[in-house]
């Protein structure tokens, strides 16, 4: 329920501090005296979008904040989901600064425009003329009907049932997309596999190929160069081996006569065993070396076949193409399994859209159940609204497929005449017609406690006489259920309020500004004359204002149940 709203810096309001009670609150004024601006005011803290043109002085920000008391609307889930902290008393605050820039606050942590609305959306219910021509569509109607019905807890099992099916008819489809290019594709990366494995690709192949490869090339050259150094080492005339084994005889006898030569015998005999090793190990690598041209073509063969590979796979080592080897091996794997997974997600949909055509089911069934009881209800209200012969259908047809709604179409049918059978509110009713209906239906849906409040922009325009009393009879029994804020011109609506507020222009100062004014008893008198004889308020305007209103706080408020 709204508590209080403080409005500063906004059109033609500079600073408004309202407070709200329970039940039925009016707002009367001029026409152009700002009673909308106030409407315009509050959709800021329900998330309506705004700029700097809503400034009244364009050098100071915009503050718009509403105080609400919302324990009891099982409001809980939305804050913890949000991350806001939960207060009973909650305030909700909108800023607009003079650059355009918007912020909002909800008890003074700062949220996005969309959070601010679905919460605004769980607070108030602002109607006005525009949410009549909303009567002609069938998710409005169908909301309407679940409300009534009571069916919110089945609606939104299904709708979450719905979004479910949704979720895996999407991933299904997108695995299916997959899976199909993937089949179209397998044929390619099947022979780019076969060819890999093939292969016989073995880690560190290349480098040791490209080794022999480049032996067996220059063996020639190799062998001349050992050879060289064999005959250099171990020669008949002048080897290395020659001179070390003759050096170390004559260091040997030196050793005999001077023992401090030991030391450098010794070097001289590390110096021989290393050089008989060179020469050893060059004889075997010169054993080795073979000239094998055979040998070389089929080394050239193969690497030129891992050359290929990488060419063709556009890699740069052969590690490279054994990973690549590996990821196609994977891919046509995943490949098979994936008709595996498919079908289990075929069977996974088909389940889930039985289960959402089942609740669907029982959906309809409960809309259907509830439907007498609003056409019998409003048809009654109607005629109290003035409309004797007037007739209410609502036609409940079946849609072609599921969707967020349920599996139903909802058309409101309605005829004003005797003669004539109801249609659809589109195409025959007028626009008091569509307000009476309206009125009607909020007033059913009043008793089902969902909103705390609801806001009437003149919603009982083009009434007048005993139906303006009906008109406000019936709003001050919603005020019963929940809070009801109703802006008129109508004095039999006006005289229905427990709280009367007059909304008019001061032009006192340099600047034409909107003000609120809370009525005493007595004003509210005078206002209700005013709108029973114009601006001149007669002896007669006051007498029958005072009975308007002593009738309308003797007689019990009702609505139709």
């Amino acid at each position: 329920m709204l508590i209080k709203l403080y409005v500063r810096n906004y059109v033609f309001i500079r600073e408004l501090d309202i407070s709200f009670n329970k039940g039925l609150t009016v707002i009367t004024g001029e026409t152009g005296a700002g009673k909308s601006i106030l409407l315009g005011a509050l959709s800021l803290i329900l998330g309506a979008r705004a700029d700097s043109s809503v400034l009244l002085n364009d050098s100071e920000k915009c503050i718009v904040e509403g105080t609400f008391r919302i324990e009891g609307y099982g409001l809980e889930e939305f804050f913890e989901k949000n991350d806001l902290e939960y207060d009973k008393t909650s305030i909700i605050r909108r800023e607009i600064n003079p650059a355009g820039k918007s912020r909002a606050f909800i008890n003074d942590m700062p949220v996005t425009l969309n959070i601010l609305k679905e919460l605004g959306d769980k607070l108030i219910d602002i109607h006005s003329q525009h949410e009549n021509l909303m009567l002609n569509e069938s998710i409005f109607q169908l909301n309407m009907i679940d409300t009534f019905a009571g069916n919110l807890f089945l609606r939104n099992h299904y709708r979450q049932l719905y979004r479910n099916y949704r979720r895996l008819e999407k991933e299904y489809n997108d695995l299916k997309e997959k899976a199909e290019k993937d089949r179209s594709d397998l044929e390619y990366y099947q022979f780019q596999l076969n060819q890999l494995l093939e292969a016989k690709l073995v880690e560190g192949e290349q480098e040791e190929l490209e080794r022999e490869q480049s032996v067996l090339e220059h063996a020639g050259e190799i062998k001349a160069y050992l050879s060289t150094a064999v005959s250099m080492l171990s020669s008949e005339d002048a080897s290395v081996l020659g001179i070390m084994s003759r050096l170390k005889q004559i260091m040997g006898k030196v050793k005999e006569f001077l023992p401090a030569t030991g030391t450098l015998s010794e070097r001289i005999d590390s110096a021989y065993i290393e050089i008989n090793d060179i020469h050893s190990e060059t004889e075997k690598l010169l054993s080795g070396i073979d000239d094998d041209p055979q040998k070389l073509e089929i080394i050239n063969e193969r690497l030129d076949l891992i050359y290929s590979l990488l060419q063709k796979h556009r890699l740069g080592s052969l590690n490279e193409l054994i990973k690549r080897t590996h990821e196609l091996k994977e891919f046509v794997k995943s490949v098979v399994s994936g008709d595996e997974h498919l079908n289990e997600m075929e069977k996974e949909l088909e389940t889930s859209y039985k289960e959402l055509i089942t609740n669907a089911e029982k959906l309809t069934d409960a809309r259907k159940r509830a439907i007498p009881d609003i056409e019998k209800k409003v048809t009654e209200m109607l005629k109290q609204l003035g409309m004797p012969n007037a007739k209410f259908k609502i036609g409940l047809t079946q849609t072609e497929s599921p969707a967020e709604t349920g599996a139903d179409r909802a058309d409101f049918l309605f005829s004003a005449n005797r003669e004539v059978p109801p249609e659809s509110l589109a195409r025959i009713a007028s626009g008091g017609e569509l307000s009476r209906v309206m009125l009607s239906l909020k007033s059913l849906m009043s008793s089902a406690g969902n909103l705390p409040t609801i806001i009437f922009d003149e919603i009982d325009s083009g009434v007048s006489g005993e139906v303006a009393d009906k008109v406000g009879q019936i709003l001050a029994g919603m005020g019963k259920y929940m809070q009801v804020i109703n802006i008129t011109h109508l004095p039999q609506v006006a005289a229905r309020g427990n709280v009367h507020y007059h909304v008019y222009k001061d032009d006192t100062g340099q600047t034409t500004i909107t003000r609120i004014k809370l009525l005493s008893d007595e004003d509210r008198v005078l206002e209700v004359a005013k709108l029973l004889s114009g601006s001149e308020v007669t002896p007669a305007a006051l007498k029958n204002a005072r009975e308007l209103i002593e009738a309308a706080s003797g007689n019990e408020t009702h609505v139709v149940n």
